[in-house]
């Protein structure tokens, strides 16, 4: 495989993306979002092999967790505490993100998260020596689609060596 380089061109820039919620019967525009970060790990256990000193490893489940920052200025998410703390109901709920920055040669990734729900989140704030105010939230998923991938850079697929 000749050497091949990435072009600075086909780097996603940052803040060319869209977040959306589905909460309830409702689709929110989540212009408030400041970053999103979704993490899938799996779970993995320990084989014993016989004959060997060392331990294997195997796939045993996986899951979804999400972490954000948002601005500071929308109720929905706390009237979803509000909610649960009255009724006992949970709420789940999805997360659509989508990555594009149409200079790239990538093209979009859109990935779909399911069955989302609150791990925590602020209730009430304020902080009179600051200058924005912004909020962290955490929860987990409990799956996930990936509706629409990014192309292939060019050079990244070649042939396997062996």
């Amino acid at each position: 495989m000749s050497d091949v380089y990435m072009k600075a061109s086909d780097v996603l820039f940052a803040s060319e993306a869209r977040c959306y919620a589905t909460i309830k019967d409702k689709r929110y525009n989540f212009v408030n979002m400041k970053n999103l970060e979704a993490t899938f790990k799996k779970n993995k256990v320990e084989v014993a092999i016989l004959g060997k000193t060392g331990k294997g490893h195997k796939s045993a489940g996986w899951e979804g967790t999400f972490k954000a920052t948002m601005y500071y200025n929308s109720s929905v998410m706390r009237k979803m505490a509000e909610e649960y703390k009255n009724t006992g109901t949970d709420i789940y709920f999805d997360i659509q993100i989508v990555n594009e920055d149409k200079g790239t040669k990538v093209e979009k990734q859109e990935v779909l998260l399911k069955e989302c729900n609150l791990d925590s989140l602020i209730i009430a704030k304020f902080d009179a020596d600051g200058e924005l105010l912004e909020e962290d939230i955490e929860g987990t998923f409990d799956d996930f689609e990936i509706k629409t991938g990014f192309k292939d850079l060019e050079g990244m697929i070649g042939q396997a060596e062996g």
